[in-house]
């Protein structure tokens, strides 16, 4: 390593500790962003109600759902009762910023509805197809100021104390609903009062339905007294099981990218950038080819000529000079046919004629061959040294 790469080096170290020192003294912005999920610990995550809710409701047996409710509910339907029925009876609880509902997921709800089982959504927005189904409808109004809205209670038995729901709390509220069927759980003020909690009566069950889902998050939950609105609310869930949907409350998705980590936290981004542009420093200083001492590499013999002696010396040894004969006839009519395209069933004046034309060989080669071919294939005594030799030479004037 030369000294030049050394002091680039020392210089990347240098800054990226300087880095690491400012980003370590450096205070942490809070992150509001609202994940409504149950391990998140962020404030408006729901990690303190994930732990608190066993206590809020004594009693009940809590079953997280990680599938869409039409994935989990619509196999524990009883199709082999003679009367239709579920094989679970429970509430289903549904806390998110917005709709987070599929239609099939939201069709499955009114079925369990129908069964006598209990609804609750506690979200800013709901999906299209259930307020119309419900006769519902909801709107938001513009917030000036923190401090203008409050929620409270409209049952005077669970008192009147006003909660001051400011972060991320938002202003929507059922500016219609279906008077026969609804009753009005909860208000909040803005330029005037709005009713933020409903309870709607479907077929044998009953819909809970709360635009206020910051509520339940960790910010408010720690927050004065706003645990005791959340309290309130949830005071409303019937005595029976709990089946909570807790899969992309916010809508969003899970990442398998191995660099999410890297990715959401500030220090490691600039450290990541770093590594990169110190490999990209590197392999420039570095591009320029270092020429090394090239070993001699001695080139590949060429056997075939040394095999072509060995089984030449084999046959020789051997002295099958017919089988010589044999193949070297054999080779010769092959290439005839392949050079040439002739049939070479019959040696006779006509294919000494065309070989002739087609060769361009003197006549007296082609017939001294095809002579010897022919007296070859006739004779019934084994062959001698001199005729091979006289085969092999004849053959060598016409394919040569």
């Amino acid at each position: 390593m030369d000294r030049t790469l050394k002091i680039y080096i020392g210089v990347l170290v240098l800054i990226f500790t300087l880095i690491i020192v400012i980003d370590a003294n450096k205070p942490v912005p809070i992150d509001w962003t609202p994940t409504y999920d149950t391990s998140d610990k962020k404030p408006l995550g729901l990690y303190i109600l994930d732990h608190e809710l066993p206590s809020l409701v004594k009693g009940k047996k809590i079953n997280k759902i990680d599938v869409t409710p039409y994935e989990y509910f619509e196999p524990l339907y009883n199709y082999d009762s003679l009367v239709d029925d579920y094989k679970v009876h429970g509430t289903f609880l549904d806390i998110a910023e917005g709709e987070n509902l599929d239609t099939e997921s939201v069709k499955e709800l009114f079925y369990l509805a129908t069964h006598g089982n209990d609804i609750f959504l506690s979200m800013k927005s709901f999906p299209l197809s259930l307020l119309d189904s419900l006769k519902l409808e909801t709107k938001g109004e513009y917030q000036y100021h923190d401090s203008d809205v409050s929620s409270w209670m409209a049952n005077p038995k669970l008192g009147s104390q006003k909660y001051n729901l400011v972060k991320n709390a938002g202003t929507q509220y059922f500016s219609k609903i279906d008077t026969l069927k609804t009753t009005v759980l909860g208000y909040q003020s803005g330029d005037s009062t709005r009713v933020n909690f409903i309870k709607v009566r479907y077929r044998s069950g009953n819909f809970f339905l709360h635009t206020q889902p910051a509520a339940f998050t960790n910010y408010h939950l720690l927050k004065d007294n706003h645990a005791e609105y959340a309290e309130k609310v949830l005071s409303y869930l019937p005595e029976k099981d709990i089946f909570w949907y807790v899969k992309f409350q916010n809508g969003a998705k899970i990442s398998n990218d191995p660099l999410q980590f890297i990715f959401s936290q500030p220090a490691l981004i600039w450290a990541w950038y770093l590594a990169l542009g110190g490999m990209v420093v590197f392999m420039i200083f570095n591009a320029k080819r270092r020429q090394r001492i090239v070993p001699i590499v001695k080139p590949l013999t060429n056997t075939t000529i040394d095999f072509a002696k060995t089984i030449g010396n084999l046959y020789f040894q051997e002295g099958d000079h017919d089988n010589i004969i044999e193949k070297k006839i054999i080779y010769f009519l092959e290439k005839m046919r392949q050079d040439y395209l002739m049939d070479t069933t019959v040696l006779d004046e006509a294919f000494i004629k065309r070989l002739q034309l087609k060769s361009g060989k003197d006549i007296n080669d082609i017939q001294r061959v095809a002579y010897l071919i022919n007296a070859y294939r006739k004779h019934h005594y084994t062959s001698v040294e001199s005729d091979l030799i006289d085969i092999n030479n004849a053959i060598e004037k016409i394919i040569n």
